[in-house]
């Protein structure tokens, strides 16, 4: 593994920054579950907000073993070798926000600002926010440009 070179960490940051769905893997009943979700880093890229209804698999999934994956991918450009396509695999714990949290209005504020649309969740009791407190992840420039990251390898990259 190559140490993570400054074009290589912005590359990583704009990724996470500028895709909005990514693959939620969880655990149910004990075998791997994956679905799409949207996503929203915070910005030192310590945790990935969600905003999931509790009705879901992954919900259900998570209140039982908070260890998950977001796996976040480059769109596809049609290229002749897709395995070139950057992405990222996070891993960590998530957990409830409650709506009474500190930090509720401003990721509310956030989160509409990228995701117009998903304001009627807010009048639907079933949907709340999640955090993933990102603990490690692994991240693919391109084939053969592979990179084991730690949380703070993440936020250096976030800040950068």
């Amino acid at each position: 593994m190559r140490a993570m070179d400054a074009a290589t960490a912005a590359a990583l940051a704009a990724l996470v920054r500028n895709e909005r769905v990514a693959a939620l893997g969880t655990l149910r009943a004990g075998a791997p579950d994956v679905s799409l979700v949207a996503y929203l880093p915070a910005p030192d890229f310590s945790s990935i907000r969600l905003r999931l209804s509790r009705l879901a698999w992954h919900t259900q999934d998570l209140r039982c073993d908070a260890r998950a994956s977001l796996a976040i991918i480059q769109a596809d450009d049609g290229r002749p070798d897709p395995q070139t396509l950057a992405r990222v695999t996070l891993r960590g714990e998530a957990a409830p926000m409650p709506d009474a949290d500190r930090e509720f209005m401003a990721v509310k504020t956030a989160w509409l600002a990228r995701f117009p649309e998903s304001a009627v969740t807010f009048e639907l009791a079933d949907f709340s926010f999640w955090s993933l407190a990102v603990r490690d992840a692994r991240f693919v420039a391109g084939l053969g440009r592979t990179h084991n990251l730690s949380a703070p390898d993440l936020t250096r990259a976030a800040l950068a």
